[in-house]
């Protein structure tokens, strides 16, 4: 079972001063508009719909916030970079996001989504560079991993992790698909460390009885594979041969 399955929709928090005070850890997801973080959330989370996902980029101005467990959130913070979006939105965007990731204290890492196909960019890397002064992990997600071939996607995976060395050991990197549903166990390792959340062992599989010697594991099937095996033998011996018998 996906480790964040049972994230429901806990608070919308459009002012610094409505964050939950009961965390006590939180990751925050961000990326520019259009990048596939809303989607990245749901296939986590394996719902259709717990994070919205728009065909208008920008549309997410808040920051929303998800419960996982008691004190244990995911935040889904606006998305950015989306020109067309109105002046007065993108200022209350950075309004927000600049305070939160700086003094968040429960905050324990960003996840920062990007396009595998464009990754990097230059509010990309603006976003790692600003974060940095926290000392808090960052872990990328290159999405939408499925529209690139497998050697496009070792290739993007390679560079980005060499960019990513120059800046700073703080970084992890992986490739996502929502589509094809890849990449969800590395990601849940490294946000359930963050979080504190450890996926539920499945209980382990009963050891299986060493048979006696001669003993059969189920007597019945047996008996009837043998009777096949002897009415398949008997069946050979009356069989006539090639040439038949004439006549």
């Amino acid at each position: 079972m996906p480790l964040f399955r049972q994230a429901t929709f806990f608070t919308t928090v459009a002012h610094l001063r409505d964050l939950p005070q009961d965390a006590d850890a939180e990751v925050a997801f961000a990326g520019r508009s259009n990048a596939g973080k809303s989607s990245a959330i749901n296939t986590l989370a394996d719902h259709t719909r717990l994070a919205f996902v728009s065909k208008t980029p920008g549309r997410t101005q808040h920051l929303n916030y998800f419960l996982l467990d008691e004190g244990k959130y995911l935040v889904d913070l606006p998305g950015y970079g989306y020109a067309k979006a109105p002046e007065e939105v993108r200022d209350a965007w950075e309004g927000l996001i600049g305070p939160y990731l700086e003094g968040r204290t429960p905050l324990k890492g960003v996840v920062l989504i990007m396009d595998s196909r464009h990754p990097l960019t230059d509010l990309d890397v603006q976003l790692i560079e600003w974060f940095l002064p926290t000392e808090k992990p960052i872990h990328i997600l290159l999405t939408k991993a499925d529209k690139l071939t497998r050697q496009q996607q070792a290739k993007t995976l390679r560079e980005v992790r060499a960019a990513l060395a120059e800046l700073s050991e703080q970084c992890s990197v992986q490739l996502f698909s929502s589509l094809k549903k890849t990449g969800i166990e590395v990601a849940e390792a490294v946000l359930g460390k963050w979080l504190g959340i450890e996926q539920a062992k499945l209980p382990a599989a009963p050891a299986k009885r060493v048979l006696a010697p001669g003993e059969k594991r189920n007597p019945e099937l047996a008996a009837r594979l043998a009777a096949r095996k002897a009415a398949k033998a008997d069946a050979k011996k009356k069989a006539p041969g090639k040439g038949g018998t004439g006549g």
